[in-house]
């Protein structure tokens, strides 16, 4: 049976430099995504790589 399933989140405010918003903003214009979805997609993919 189909459910449909809605991930948690948390809302939490971060600082990062400008040029970084900036370069995180083009990228995600490029691809046709959220800001919110490319910083997501970029700290998973730093986890996963992360040197244990």
């Amino acid at each position: 049976m189909f459910t449909v399933k809605k991930p948690e989140s948390s809302n939490k405010t971060i600082r990062m430099p400008n040029e970084l918003i900036s370069q995180l903003e083009q990228i995600a214009a490029e691809k046709d995504i959220s800001f919110n979805q490319l910083v997501i997609q970029c700290c998973n993919y730093a986890l996963d790589n992360l040197d244990k």
